[in-house]
This record gives C-alpha cells, sequence and structure tokens, in this order.
C-alpha cells in the first residue's frame, strides 16, 4: 500500500432505479424512496474509489464500519452522488468522512472506516473457513 493522503477524495454516482427503492428492496410497505442500504453502498464505493490509486497489485479495501444518518428521501429518476474524504490513516485502517446528495439537496451524511487487505492472504483464510 502506498502512502495513503489525508484529505483525498472519492466520488460514486448512481441513477436511482425502482429496485434501489425501500418498497423494492426491503418491505412493500416501505415508501418508495431511496433505501438506506443503496445510500451505504453509494458511499462505500466513493470511499473505495478515494484509495484505488493507492492500493498495490493484491491489495483491496474492505468495509469495517458505518455511521451515516439518512436525512432526506429520493425518489425514483434522480441521479444520487455519493463523496467519501480519507480523515485519516492508521496503519492499514483508513476513516472518511461521507455524504450523499441528489440534485436538490444532501440526502446523508456520517463516517466509514476500510481496511486494505491483501487478497491472496485473505483467500487462504475463506478457504481455510470453509473447510
Amino acid at each position: 500500500m502506498r502512502k495513503i493522503p489525508v484529505g483525498v477524495k472519492g466520488t460514486f454516482s448512481l441513477r436511482v432505479l425502482p429496485q434501489h427503492l425501500a418498497n423494492q428492496f426491503k418491505d412493500a410497505m416501505l415508501p418508495p424512496v431511496f433505501s438506506t442500504p443503496m445510500m451505504v453502498l453509494a458511499m462505500e464505493n466513493a470511499a473505495l474509489n478515494a484509495i484505488k490509486p493507492y492500493l498495490e497489485a493484491g491489495e483491496s479495501a474492505v468495509g469495517t464500519a458505518v455511521d451515516i444518518k439518512h436525512l432526506a428521501a429520493t425518489p425514483v429518476g434522480h441521479e444520487v452522488i455519493a463523496e467519501a474524504e480519507v480523515t485519516a490513516v492508521e496503519g492499514r485502517r483508513v476513516k472518511f468522512r461521507v455524504s450523499a446528495r441528489d440534485e436538490q439537496e444532501e440526502i446523508g451524511n456520517g463516517n466509514h472506516e476500510r481496511v486494505v487487505v491483501d487478497m491472496p492472504r485473505l483467500a487462504q483464510r475463506l478457504a481455510a473457513k470453509s473447510r
């Protein structure tokens, strides 16, 4: 892993489709709005995009903590843009401030952590668990 600078940013965007809505994704009794799990997915992808240029071959970064608030509803058809900014790097642990917005307003924000992992080593650990 190359040195990841504090302040580096990444983004991820998606168009809200019916399968992203709370009433489709989780339970039909929920309103037809962008679901919280999909917002977290967008935020996590923004965080990964922020640090991808600093990962070596054979490395990835897995999410280990999410602390977010979903602040506003977004209907189908709107674009959601998530942004992540590195706030701290402690060894292989990377902390981010994350946010998401649609065309009109901020829809969520919070904090996220990822840990840089060696993929071959992780594959060995997973194989051992599968025995």
